[in-house]
């Protein structure tokens, strides 16, 4: 009876040890900003705060999004190559005399050609001073989110889209990625000098080198009036300053 006692203790030691551990890491992610709760706006670890918005979240009222410390919007313009989004001019010019720095981004479709795709986006986008990077959105749908398509024709539409993109606005996009596309798709350096934008609900990006993390699918903002409540929340992974000088074409003959 006593070993039994005497193992039921160690046992018990060792459970308790690990859950102090686990809430130590717990407690230094958290302090370190690398946990957010998903109604968490504007959380104090990281300077520069922002949202991402469709034509679901309705009317905008950019000036009161801006006020809950909002600095930045990837707002939706297209989608394949015909889709366009009814509220991307409404919130692009809400955006910018807030003083909400935007970028727009585009859902890709593997179903049609990324030269339309990118025709498209230009149609809809115009080059902007300041503007962040276009976006280049790499989800599933339909049939993929059973049966992802094979990289061969990802490439082969995504390829020319940002080839196209960077030509016209003079900067390379930034890739939107969920974990099953990055690791499918953009990981193993054939798109190394992208931007990462990456989502990942509460605990912060595992792909290296991320600059944008969606940690919010579910909050819930003053500001705008849609048929969905709900708005996703964004940091950038770095400086105030950093943020400024992000994404910006490199001048004229430089």
């Amino acid at each position: 009876m006593k070993g039994i006692l005497r193992g039921a203790a160690r046992l018990l030691l060792a459970i308790l040890v690990v859950d102090a551990v686990l809430l130590a890491v717990l407690g230094l992610l958290r302090w370190r900003g690398l946990l957010l709760l998903p109604k968490e706006a504007a959380p104090d670890q990281w300077e520069v705060f922002g949202v991402d918005v469709s034509a679901y979240q309705g009317v905008v009222d950019w000036p009161v999004l801006a006020g809950q410390g909002v600095d930045f919007a990837f707002i939706k313009a297209t989608e394949g190559s015909t889709l366009q989004d009814r509220q991307f001019s409404a919130n692009w010019a809400g955006a910018a005399e807030a003083g909400v720095r935007a970028g727009a981004y585009h859902f890709l479709s593997y179903d049609s050609p990324g030269e339309t795709q990118a025709e498209n986006f230009i149609r809809m986008v115009p080059v902007t001073p300041g503007m962040l990077p276009p976006v280049v959105d790499m989800e599933f749908y339909g049939e993929y989110l059973e049966k992802p398509p094979e990289r061969e024709q990802v490439r082969a539409v995504l390829d020319p889209l940002l080839e196209a993109l960077e030509a016209h606005y003079g900067v390379k996009p930034i890739l939107y990625v969920t974990y099953r596309s990055y690791y499918r798709y953009v990981a193993g350096g054939d798109y190394a000098g992208y931007a990462i934008w990456c989502s990942s609900p509460i605990v912060f990006p595992l792909v290296p080198g991320w600059r944008f993390w969606q940690y919010s699918h579910s909050a819930r903002l003053e500001g705008y009036l849609g048929r969905e409540e709900r708005i996703d929340l964004n940091i950038f992974r770095g400086s105030r300053s950093e943020f400024d000088a992000f994404g910006l074409p490199a001048p004229a003959g430089g």
